[in-house]
């Protein structure tokens, strides 16, 4: 197309922002709506800072710039890829990690949690020494777990080899090679047997039915790290039933679900499962003691 009628970032954003909500692109990958999303497609393709929008939107861009935009707002429309993938970055609040399609993009509720360690279940966040995540894609919230805990190990756990390719990108770039072990197991299967002060997961927990429904851009991602089972709940159950002797007697198991706590409820109607409030209200995460699982 000619580029000529765009001369600044302002004319670039509004005819991003135009292009995305005509195409009614799903925004669930760390943008809320199409403005944020296009601020930080063209900030980040232009190499500016991402929180200063302001100071350069009248500025006059050069041919090559509006034609490196156009081309990623092309892609963003017509391929329907998830912006994380476009800039191989993505953010857990003031954490980046990088990330590409051999992973789902980072999205964790858990991560809301990790700065207050937990408590009041956590009650010495000090004496954390051990820590297992399973399911850990890119590795963000292992990563985000040793930093919270700095006396603690964490085995960060995945069946996907690429994804795990990604998380030791990660953990390198955080200088973490000593204290976030990477595992490639199906679950516990491979993890050498010890006990855990802290189970973490946000496993894959989507229903059959809400699988067939997913946007275009949940569809660029692997299906592996998505699908639960005909009620999303068919990992979750394996990471629940194998706690309990994982876990040290003061342990917990923190399980994300996402929309499925009434799968969830329903899966372990034996178990008071406690909710966790998030910003997605007191749905999304659980907690289990384990003492409740050794008592079962």
């Amino acid at each position: 197309m000619n580029n000529a009628p765009f001369t600044t970032l302002r004319d670039l954003l509004r005819y991003a922002v135009t292009r995305f909500n005509t195409a009614q692109l799903f925004f669930g990958h760390g943008s809320a709506e199409a403005f944020d999303e296009a601020a930080y497609l063209i900030l980040h393709t232009l190499r500016l800072p991402l929180d200063r929008l302001e100071p350069f939107l009248d500025a006059r861009l050069l041919p090559d710039e509006v034609a490196q935009v156009i081309k990623v707002i092309d892609r963003r429309v017509n391929e329907r890829v998830p912006a994380a993938y476009i800039t191989n970055e993505a953010w857990l609040g003031e954490y980046k990690f990088y990330v590409d399609e051999r992973t789902i993009v980072p999205r964790s509720f858990i991560a809301e949690l990790i700065p207050s360690y937990f408590e009041p279940w956590v009650a010495d966040p000090g004496s954390v020494s051990n820590v297992l995540e399973l399911c850990t894609g890119s590795g963000c919230l292992a990563i985000m777990l040793a930093d919270a805990f700095p006396d603690a190990l964490v085995d960060a756990v995945d069946i996907s080899k690429d994804a795990l390719e990604v998380a030791r990108r990660n953990v390198q770039d955080y200088k973490l090679d000593g204290r976030v072990n990477l595992i490639e197991s199906d679950l516990y299967a491979d993890v050498p047997f010890k006990k855990y002060d802290l189970i973490v997961t946000n496993p894959p927990y989507v229903n059959a039915e809400s699988m067939k429904r997913l946007p275009q851009e949940y569809l660029r991602e692997p299906q592996l790290a998505l699908a639960g089972g005909q009620d999303g709940m068919d990992l979750v159950r394996q990471i629940v039933a194998g706690a309990g002797e994982r876990l040290t007697p003061e342990g917990v198991l923190i399980v994300e679900i996402g929309n499925e706590r009434e799968f969830a409820e329903a899966a372990f109607a034996d178990l008071e499962l406690t909710w966790l409030s998030t910003s997605a209200g007191d749905d999304a995460v659980f907690l289990v003691t384990a003492e409740q699982l050794q008592n079962k």
